[in-house]
């Protein structure tokens, strides 16, 4: 993390490509590598790659595109978060490689996908874009590879064996009426 928060690759305009399956901590990094970004006083927007590739075909439809991609380009990091969640027509493809594009060897994109850079083509539809957009990303890239054990769902399994334990103490536990009953034999016995 402390390499993420020095914003190295930052500065050098390289691409932070955060795999991993679901629960596994990819979004929190890319949060956090964003927020510290921000606190060092660089120009960042997170963004899920439905709502950039929603944002560029409204922009294209009404005629301000260019001036989007340029306002993206401007960014000092572009964290995309949810890559590879939803599969893009062609067009929404296209759109978002314009970003990718702007920004390539100059401004770094961060971004978080759920599948591996060989699965990325099932997100694009044309597979020379999915190809395009995997060498860009990875190009000098810092690839880091969370995992597949879920963060959430171990919480889970850990904090139900702990309410189940927590459970079956509580049925242990006698009342105020048995230890009351427990001190009287106790007594009984004494005499």
């Amino acid at each position: 993390m402390a390499t993420l928060a020095a914003g190295a690759f930052i500065d050098a305009g390289e691409p932070l490509c955060l795999i991993g399956d679901s629960g596994t901590g990819r979004s929190h990094l890319l949060i956090g590598t964003g927020a510290a970004a921000c606190e060092a006083g660089r120009r960042v927007r997170y963004v899920t790659c439905a709502a950039l590739v929603n944002e560029l075909a409204e922009a294209a439809d009404d005629h301000v595109l260019s001036r989007t991609v340029a306002r993206y380009g401007r960014l000092d990091l572009l964290c995309l978060d949810e890559l590879g969640y939803v599969h893009l027509d062609p067009r929404g493809a296209e759109l978002l490689f314009q970003v990718i594009t702007e920004r390539e060897e100059r401004a770094s994109v961060a971004c978080a996908s759920n599948a591996s850079l060989g699965e990325w083509g099932a997100t694009f539809s044309d597979p020379r874009l999915a190809a395009a957009v995997v060498d860009r990303l990875t190009f000098r890239a810092l690839i880091i590879e969370t995992g597949s054990d879920s963060y959430r769902l171990r919480t889970t399994r850990t904090n139900r064996a702990r309410g189940r334990r927590e459970s079956l103490q509580r049925q242990d536990v006698p009342g105020p009426d048995a230890q009351t009953s427990t001190s009287r034999d106790l007594a009984e016995g004494l005499r």
